[in-house]
């Protein structure tokens, strides 16, 4: 199947994104969430259902929509390439999450993606999750770490990068396309 979900006239939503880097890795140490078991898997031949449910359940009040409109040939060549990785962490045996990072080139990987599932926030998971990832990013020894966030995401998305010693070089301006009802369907009927 090839076909890409087919998106019906939405508003555009006006947003700043915003591009940091870092180019050490980070410094500091948490603890382990207490009272909680946790897991973070790498998926290197991630299925495109369970990467679109993993893609839907943390995105979905970020209006994360790119890679729900891509066709499941643009999906699994993007998600399938050596140069992409995809790791979900697992709360108490379920998903909760996940992270992705693509190798741009010899010396850049981008932290693509991360986030946590709505049924995970509250568990203090958040800063501990963002820095295992970077771990996990620090790991491919890249001179520098990038990563992308924009006035859609968490409120404190910026802020927490920031913290963990990324700095902002660039915004720009863009638009976003809400998922139509259509589209939503689409991507759920998918799994």
């Amino acid at each position: 199947m090839t076909s890409t979900i087919e998106q019906t006239a939405e508003t555009p939503v006006r947003i700043q994104v915003t591009t940091l880097t870092m180019t050490a890795p980070p410094k500091q140490s948490l603890p382990m969430p207490v009272n909680i078991q946790t897991a973070i898997m790498r998926v290197p031949d991630i299925p495109l259902p369970f990467y679109r449910f993993l893609y839907l359940q943390v995105g979905r009040r970020w209006q994360w929509v790119e890679r729900l409109r891509m066709s499941e040939d643009e999906l699994s060549t993007l998600l399938h390439d050596e140069r992409n990785c995809v790791s979900v962490l697992y709360v108490n045996g379920a998903p909760a999450g996940f992270f992705e990072t693509r190798k741009l080139d010899d010396d850049t990987v981008e932290l693509s993606h991360f986030g946590l599932f709505e049924r995970a926030l509250g568990l203090g998971l958040g800063k501990w999750f963002l820095l295992q990832a970077l771990y996990a990013t620090w790991a491919l020894s890249p001179k520098t770490v990038t990563v992308e966030t924009n006035t859609l995401d968490h409120p404190r998305a910026l802020q927490l990068y920031q913290q963990f010693g990324f700095s902002p070089v660039a915004t720009r301006e863009a638009e976003q396309c809400p998922l139509s009802e259509a589209e939503l369907h689409a991507v759920v009927n998918s799994f």
